[in-house]
């Protein structure tokens, strides 16, 4: 039996993960973190409440991170350095904050996981816009979020971009660098456009352009509880990790 903490429970997809967890067989929510924790009346009387960092006292074996991009460095290393495996669904870490945090796992002998997405849909066009990008090397990323999104561009955009940019020929793309705040943010050379609109959950499209021709690859998260399909793997697996890995699709 896994005893999980859930950072982040009062949130729309901390919620979510409360739910997934109280229905696995195999897994106990001990303790939930969340600024409105200990006045919630939304958990089960045996589940402690912290609303603050400095007040988590528990015995855990997973710690399920959604809570902001300010918190989540923090959460992660307070998490490794007590001993509790993280399964990290917030964004806005760094490419610098994450291989701190990887140092400590490794120092502390523990595994987890820092996923971009759970969405299955959003790790497979990941994947696609890689192989893509052998023979499309010119590329553009747009992505589409909620109006409450703290971050942007998101991290599922960032990582997309990187892979482009790691798997093309640079030698055969006619991208170059544009100073134009229309063209997006610029990832490794590859433009990314922000989104953020009432009504919509996640998505996120890929446009290769080429002589000729265009390829566009696309994603659509309807729902946050399609992301939970990505979280029970992530549970299913965080045992048997012996690092902190980055990306749902090296435990798929």
């Amino acid at each position: 039996m896994k005893k999980i903490l859930i950072a982040g429970a009062t949130g729309s997809m901390g919620r979510q993960a409360v739910q997934l967890v109280e229905k696995l067989p195999d897994c106990q929510l001990v303790a939930v973190l969340a600024p409105t924790a200990s006045s919630s009346s939304d958990f089960k009387p045996d589940v402690k409440r912290f609303d603050n960092l400095a007040m988590v006292d528990v015995a855990a074996d997973v710690w399920i991170d959604f809570t902001t991009p300010q918190a989540v460095y923090e959460n992660t290393e307070f998490a490794l350095k007590h001993h509790i495996r993280p399964i990290i669904g917030t964004s806005g870490l760094t490419t610098e904050q994450t291989e701190k945090l990887q140092a400590i796992a490794q120092k502390e002998k523990l595994g987890g996981i820092i996923a971009p997405n759970f969405g299955l849909s959003a790790v497979l066009l990941m994947k696609f816009a890689q192989e893509a990008a052998r023979y499309f090397p010119d590329a553009e990323v747009i992505e589409i979020h909620h109006a409450d999104k703290k971050d942007a561009p998101s991290a599922t955009a960032i990582t997309t971009a990187k892979l482009i940019a790691a798997n093309r020929n640079s030698e055969n793309c006619s991208q170059t660098a544009n100073d134009s705040q229309a063209r997006g943010a610029d990832y490794d050379g590859v433009p990314v456009h922000s989104v953020r609109l009432p009504g919509y959950i996640a998505h996120e499209q890929v446009l290769f352009g080429g002589p000729g021709e265009a390829l566009t690859i696309r994603q659509d998260s309807f729902s946050r509880s399609s992301f939970m399909q990505g979280v029970k793997v992530a549970l299913d697996q965080i045992m048997n990790l012996s690092e902190l890995v980055v990306g749902l699709d090296q435990i798929l």
